[in-house]
């Protein structure tokens, strides 16, 4: 393990992990449409507009409320056989998926969690447009797990059963559009208390509960698990950071954000030293660059209505331009925010004069703001209304600077760093579902499932291996791509097979037909087992079954694929025959090199019988006639 950056334990470092993934049942969770995605063109559509609401007690969730600021029209496309007036919010909910139920507990029994008596449906308020209603049916099935690590037990605090978001399809002016096929898809939820405190526990724990999951019914591929991180240090503030799919990058992400934090603490101090202040008063400057050679103001002036708008910000100069993550500045978080409203120009002094904005220009912003001394100032460009309001999101963003770390939602990158998606949600966004009954879980049916657990991956893959003789790369393919139980399955109906052929194909040549566009659906176990029988029962040379497996690909039969591209093994006799003839013309190669010939003849041998004879039999027949020769 590479030394620490920092010393975590000194800064207080907290981590806890939430997974999202979809479970592979028959329906949806809510209504009985299909468990699945499609392609086909949208059969209609439906255009909404969603506010925040109140919670019980009168408060508004500071996230939606965020969101709500932005004005957008969300649509949804819609089908008539994936989709239904449920996923439109124009039908009540149907009773609680019952399989998903059980698959939920297979999950909480893996992970030594106690199921609850009772579960209960709750709304938690959604204001991304990403759910028709407005909310997420979400509820709590099981609590208090734990899995173990080298560091010690990390504790799976809730696994929670919940609907799967809309898809989002695409974003234009004043719009987003979203696809109803992935909305209601039952999703479980993981969430472990926040007891990890090193970097490389959060990829270990996330390790661990990937094989548990991958043990059970659930959904594979792109976009079918989703991994969250909350972080905090001591004197920073949690941030959870979205999307962080990437295990070996999740140190790199920890340790940015460490970074990001001690630095904006840094950078809050110095404020305070300074008595530094955020003013909220906006100025129009436009006039400054009615005449500008900045191309990017210049263009942005050319739309209708559009200003160029300004805020002074006391004692902030030279900290806008700190860097706060590797390559990004406390000015690139303002400007995160500022955009969030659609704007797209944000220019502050440290990095001015730049991007064609002149030192006079510079200047006379300076005067039309009284800035002196060491204060700053910040410019956004765009249409009126835009620029107002982003302009109010930076001015809230400069005065959390002061404090130190604010507590957001951040989405992770590719590179190990964050970027700001929305403040941290609060406790007032979820409620009681009216429309679900009360879903009573019988200890009996918890028992039944817990008795019968799956087999974990990784002891999976170490008993195949040891059981087949795999090699250990062959074995870890199969129990990946969730093939290791129709390898076995096949094996037991030809138990004299050879094991690493059947591994082999299953693994290497399936997928290359597969890359290649042809439809290995059709290669289910039946057909698998055809094949491999006419290897078991020497009809057919190993090295041929690629021929017959394309052909099944595209519905031709095994047998009828052997006729098709002549593929019958040739007798012993024929080949023997055969042998004999290439020993009997290469006699003086023989007697000069003796078992030195055995490659170039086999070589010949191999190309004569053109792949239909066995090569263990053609090597061996082969040897002993070479040995004659030699002891002659």
């Amino acid at each position: 393990m590479p030394e620490d950056k920092f010393d975590y334990k000194k800064l207080g470092l907290m981590m806890g992990l939430e997974i999202h993934q979809q479970l592979d049942s028959q329906t949806k969770l809510f209504c009985r449409c299909p468990n699945s995605l499609t392609d086909k063109q949208p059969e209609r559509k439906i255009y909404r507009r969603l506010r925040p609401t109140q919670s019980e007690l009168g408060e508004i969730d500071r996230a939606a409320y965020e969101e709500s600021q932005r004005n957008l029209q969300f649509v949804y496309e819609a089908y008539n056989h994936h989709t239904c007036l449920v996923e439109a919010d124009e039908e009540p909910p149907a009773k609680l998926n019952q399989e998903a139920v059980d698959i939920s507990i297979i999950l909480a029994s893996l992970m030594n969690m106690k199921v609850v008596d009772e579960f209960h449906t709750m709304r938690k308020q959604v204001i991304d447009g990403s759910n028709t209603s407005g909310f997420q049916r979400t509820g709590i099935l099981a609590t208090d797990g734990y899995v173990e690590t080298e560091f010690g037990n990390v504790t799976i605090e809730t696994l929670g059963l919940e609907e799967d978001a809309a898809r989002r399809i695409g974003e234009e002016e004043g719009k987003i559009v979203f696809r109803l096929d992935r909305l209601g898809i039952p999703l479980a939820e993981i969430t472990t208390s926040p007891d990890m405190h090193h970097p490389e526990q959060v990829k270990q724990v996330a390790y661990q509960l990937g094989q548990i999951l991958r043990s059970t019914r659930v959904k594979r591929g792109l976009g079918t698990i989703r991994q969250d991180l909350n972080i905090s240090i001591r004197e920073g503030a949690r941030i959870e950071v979205k999307g962080v799919q990437d295990l070996e990058l999740m140190p790199t992400i920890v340790e940015n954000e460490v970074q990001r934090q001690l630095n904006l603490i840094d950078i809050a101090n110095t404020l305070k030293e300074r008595n530094a202040e955020v003013e909220t008063k906006i100025y129009d400057v436009t006039e400054v660059f009615e005449n500008t050679e900045s191309k990017v103001v210049k263009s942005i002036l050319a739309e209708d209505n559009s200003k160029v708008l300004a805020i002074r910000l006391r004692h902030f100069d030279g900290l806008i331009g700190r860097e706060v993550q590797p390559g990004k500045r406390l000015g690139t978080e303002f400007s995160e925010h500022g955009k969030k409203m659609g704007v797209s120009g944000l220019f502050h002094t440290d990095e001015l004069p730049n991007y064609g904005i002149t030192q006079e220009e510079v200047d006379k912003v300076k005067s039309e703001l009284d800035v002196t001394g060491d204060d700053a100032f910040i410019l956004v460009a765009g249409p009126e209304e835009k620029a107002y309001n982003a302009l109010q999101e930076v001015i809230k963003r400069a005065k959390q600077s002061l404090e130190g770390v604010p507590e957001e939602t951040r989405r992770a990158q590719d590179n190990g760093n964050t970027e700001y998606m929305r403040p941290l949600p609060t406790a007032s966004r979820m409620y009681v579902e009216t429309d679900i009954p009360t879903e009573v879980i019988d200890p009996e049916r918890v028992k039944r499932i817990a008795s019968d657990l799956p087999e974990l991956p990784v002891v999976k893959k170490e008993r195949i291996q040891k059981e087949y003789s795999l090699s250990e790369e062959l074995a870890e393919q199969l129990v990946q791509r969730n093939n290791a139980d129709l390898f076995e399955e096949i094996k037991a109906e030809l138990p004299s097979m050879d094991a690493t052929k059947i591994a082999s194909d299953i693994v290497s040549t399936i997928r290359d037909l597969k890359r290649d566009g042809q439809d290995v659906s059709l290669l289910n176990k039946d057909v698998l087992v055809e094949i491999f029988a006419l290897v078991n029962d020497d009809v057919i040379p190993a090295a041929k079954t690629e021929v017959i497996f394309k052909d099944a690909c595209n519905g031709i039969s095994p047998e009828e694929s052997v006729k098709k591209n002549n593929l019958e093994k040739l007798s012993d006799e024929t080949i023997s025959a055969g042998i004999n003839e290439i020993v009997e013309e290469n006699k003086s190669m023989i007697v000069e090199r003796k078992m030195g010939a055995m490659g170039p003849l086999m070589g010949k041998a191999m190309a004569k019988f053109q792949g239909k004879a066995d090569g263990k039999t053609v090597s061996k027949l082969l040897t002993q006639e070479i040995q004659k020769i030699i002891n002659s």
